[in-house]
């Protein structure tokens, strides 16, 4: 899921390229694709052709994750896993241990969510309960927002469903059939795609929330393998720097964000350093990767 900076989503498709890998770009509809499209000349990066306009905290991140999951569904190409990520993320551990630990765990879901009675659910319950106009762009849509809320009765989930979610939740790494059914079942749901167009930040409870109530919840580990750090406040983790490199080494995760090149590209390097240094030896392997030349520089 990506807005910006090709070069940087080029580096992170380059850091986890292995074979039987594909990458496919969903590009937010409001951005010009024409600096991203070079990406496209490796056979394994794929842009989505369905482009959402994204808002922040609207439903469209929601809608172009299930744009990005019917496309790849479509390919007919049996994924063992699909992993959502942003622009932003990088791997902090050796990726062959990434895929290693994946090949081992086939038949899991990786997730994460809060229980509804744990404290983030104090206040994320007003994105179920209250009307949202974010995912909609006129003029004057808040104040409309704000007198529906004193008029109307406080909104319901439309399905009998426990809610699962949390700060982390919009990155996940499931397995086809997973992927498949939540895919399905949103498609064929009108009265669930209707309410979630009125809500706020859906990425972050309502994939999780179909696959908690699903009969996928039994092979659901509570671990979407991302180390996100919250501890600044407000509505948005910490971009890593160079001072979080040891964090990020000891944190137990195989993927973290956010990271941003012009904020800090040296941690990028020293997490390239560190990853290859500790990469698992394969026989007849020098241990080599081969990077694309880099054009369309900025």
């Amino acid at each position: 899921m990506a807005y910006k900076d090709p070069l940087q989503i080029e580096r992170l498709i380059d850091s986890l390229a292995r074979d039987g890998s594909d990458f496919y770009i969903h590009l937010d509809k409001k951005i010009d694709i024409s600096a991203f499209s070079y990406l496209s000349e490796t056979d394994n990066i794929h842009f989505i052709q369905r482009r959402i306009k994204v808002n922040w905290g609207g439903y469209g991140l929601t809608a172009a994750i299930l744009s990005s999951f019917r496309e790849i569904l479509d390919k007919g190409i049996p994924y063992e896993f699909v992993s959502v990520m942003s622009g932003q993320d990088y791997p902090i551990s050796p990726v062959d241990c990434f895929y290693s630990f994946l090949e081992n765990n086939t038949g899991k879901n990786f997730i994460y969510y809060k229980d509804p009675g744990e404290e983030w659910w104090s206040h994320a319950v007003t994105r179920v309960n209250k009307y949202h106009m974010t995912n909609f762009g006129f003029r004057g849509r808040y104040c409309i927002q704000f007198m529906i809320n004193r008029i109307l009765p406080k909104r319901k989930f439309p399905l009998p469903y426990r809610l699962y979610g949390g700060p982390c939740a919009t990155f996940m790494t499931l397995g086809l059939d997973c992927v498949k059914y939540i895919t399905e079942f949103m498609e064929s749901n009108n009265r669930i795609r209707r309410f979630s167009q009125y809500t706020w930040g859906t990425d972050e409870f309502l994939i999780t929330t179909l696959i908690m109530n699903s009969p996928f919840k039994d092979s659901v580990i509570n671990n979407n393998l991302y180390y996100i750090d919250w501890s600044g406040g407000g509505s948005n983790p910490k971009i890593f720097t160079i001072g979080d490199f040891e964090d990020l080494r000891t944190s137990g995760k195989f993927l973290a964000r956010k990271f941003d090149l012009r904020v800090d590209a040296a941690v990028l390097d020293k997490l390239d350093q560190a990853n290859q240094a500790n990469r698992p030896a394969k026989p007849g392997s020098a241990g080599q990767s081969v990077k694309r030349e880099r054009v369309n520089q900025q």
